[in-house]
């Protein structure tokens, strides 16, 4: 009975382990034993660099059947020397489910190329997206406006933001917001104004962006009492101020030497959330530090420590050198 047994097991196994040669789709290598995102990206870009998109295709449905989604990470195998394989991506997406998984592959596959700078082939896949009647939207065309912005290649993303209408896609807030953003960091106050315009014709409201935005442009320009006031607007309107709105003003105020206008208004937000208060205290005290104000910077440290605020380990250790080293004197 024993001999049969294992008689049995033996033929079980070397079954299990010719159809999983004759089937490489079902093979270890491409299905994770526990299914993360960071797992399925590792065996994406495994496959992709082999070149075997069959399972790439296979990875990609079986993710979004899992529940899990894309990544920055997912198409990170292509780069500048192969982009070339487009050709092979843009077929497998075509034919992987409809609805989420090929849309978010689409999606990140842009993410992906914008991020290398390759708008051409982005704009290719979204026209891709477009003639197979693939769900492009505003999400789509996202990264390559962000991508552009970010370069100040302002006439090409107005081309991009043609196409899209074009496409019949009436571009939203957060398209108007990269432009927005893009030049108001240029310092091109009057194209600024142009988006805002464009903004509220189209009665797209305003969110966080925009406002950060606004003030970004506003410090730049070195007209600090106009910043503070979109920040008032801001809260006058309920929409809080990101941590980068607050660092904006607090690094112009550095900018211009007015080293007790940065500490005053980083106490006037003091109290309301202490994540914040930790950001804003923290980015002052460290670019005084930066900046020889060692005085001015040992009471800020201070009060970061009464108010028992998260410091980092730079200003642990001037806390623990000049501020608690003084105290025990």
């Amino acid at each position: 009975m024993l001999a049969l047994r294992k008689l049995s097991t033996l033929k079980s196994s070397r079954f299990l382990s010719s159809f999983a040669i004759q089937n490489p789709i079902c093979n270890s290598s491409t299905i994770p034993d526990v299914p993360s995102c960071t797992n399925y990206d590792e065996r994406i870009n495994k496959a992709g660099r082999e070149g075997d998109f069959t399972t790439v295709h296979h990875l990609l449905n079986k993710r979004a059947r899992d529940g899990f989604f894309n990544t920055n990470n997912t198409f990170k195998f292509i780069s500048t020397n192969n982009v070339s394989i487009l050709d092979d991506l843009l077929e497998i997406i075509a034919r992987l489910d409809s609805g989420f998984p090929r849309k978010s592959s689409y999606d990140c596959l842009i993410a992906r190329l914008s991020k290398m700078h390759c708008i051409s082939e982005a704009m290719r896949v979204a026209k891709a997206m477009v003639s197979k009647g693939h769900e492009v939207n505003n999400v789509t065309f996202h990264p390559i406006v962000n991508a552009l912005t970010k370069k100040e290649e302002f006439e090409e993303a107005w081309q991009v933001v043609a196409v899209m209408k074009s496409c019949g896609i009436s571009p939203d807030l957060t398209t108007y917001n990269f432009l927005l953003t893009g030049y108001c960091f240029a310092g091109n106050v009057a194209s600024a104004a142009g988006v805002l315009a464009k903004i509220e014709e189209e009665e797209l409201g305003a969110d966080t962006r925009t406002y950060d935005a606004l003030v970004l442009g506003a410090c730049r320009a070195g007209k600090l009492d106009a910043a503070l006031a979109v920040v008032r607007r801001m809260l006058d309107d309920g929409v809080p101020p990101l941590y980068c709105t607050h660092a904006h003003i607090i690094g112009a105020f550095l900018k211009y030497n007015y080293y007790e206008q940065a500490v005053e208004f980083v106490r006037s937000y003091a109290g309301r959330d202490v994540k914040l208060d930790a950001e804003n205290f923290g980015i002052l005290a460290t670019r005084l530090i930066t900046r020889s104000k060692l005085e001015e910077a040992k009471k800020l440290v201070k009060e970061m420590s009464e108010r028992r605020l998260v410091m980092g380990p730079r200003l642990k250790d001037f806390y623990e050198l000049y501020v608690r080293s003084d105290g025990l004197r």
